[in-house]
């Protein structure tokens, strides 16, 4: 600080920063980005894991809620002998198995339509079915791939598994969408079977939820 000609001259001298501080910034950056980044990652994948654990928890609670009302209720049937419950004002089918059929267990939701009740095959329409009435609130699903890429309100993907029951039946695989692989062009692909992307498979024959995580 001078004094010019009785004033008091405030003007600092301003610098910026050197090259070897830029460097050093640089490389505390980059630092941070290689211990921080697979940290996010890994904490992503713990997140999906969670998704489907948690998911599959809820549906099994569900399953064993219908059966357990069909049972209070004194197993209900229609006319044709199936087995039948009104869940919180929908009617479901559930498996019927014949009296000799040791490997199917009866009273276990396989959707909204009749058919196919003694042997416990599913398809992605009876599977769907199951998801939207055993869920309080359904988060949307889908089984068309191209309606998975085109719609990003739906979290989930649908399909099936031929021969995979307890009774050699059908059962039905829910995947989360933001775990399966993807195309060159950013679009998610439909999965092989149950070793893609992070499911859960529900076998209406034995009742079994089974977790399957694939990305972790």
């Amino acid at each position: 600080m001078k004094r010019n000609n009785g004033f008091i001259n405030t003007t600092k001298t301003q610098r910026g920063f050197t090259l070897i501080e830029l460097v050093v910034v640089v490389v505390i950056l980059g630092f941070l980005a290689v211990t921080a980044i697979p940290k996010f990652i890994d904490l992503t994948e713990q997140a999906k894991q969670a998704n489907i654990e948690g998911m599959a928890g809820g549906f099994a609670t569900g399953v064993s809620l219908a059966r357990s009302q069909w049972e209070a209720e004194a197993r209900p049937q229609n006319t044709d002998d199936e087995n039948t419950v009104n869940y919180d004002g929908t009617v479901l089918f559930l498996t019927t198995p014949a009296a000799t059929n040791t490997t199917l267990r009866a009273g276990y939701p396989m959707g909204t339509a009749t058919g196919s009740l003694a042997s416990g095959n599913m398809n992605d329409t009876r599977c769907t079915q199951v998801w939207e009435n055993i869920f309080a609130q359904p988060p949307p699903v889908s089984n068309s791939i191209t309606t998975l890429n085109n719609d990003t309100g739906i979290k989930y993907y649908v399909d099936t598994d031929a021969n995979a029951g307890a009774n050699n039946n059908t059962i039905c695989v829910y995947f989360l969408k933001e775990s399966l692989d993807k195309d060159s062009d950013g679009l998610f692909l439909a999965p092989d079977d149950t070793t893609d992307g992070n499911n859960f498979t529900y076998d209406p024959a034995s009742s079994a939820v089974v977790v399957n995580i694939n990305n972790s």
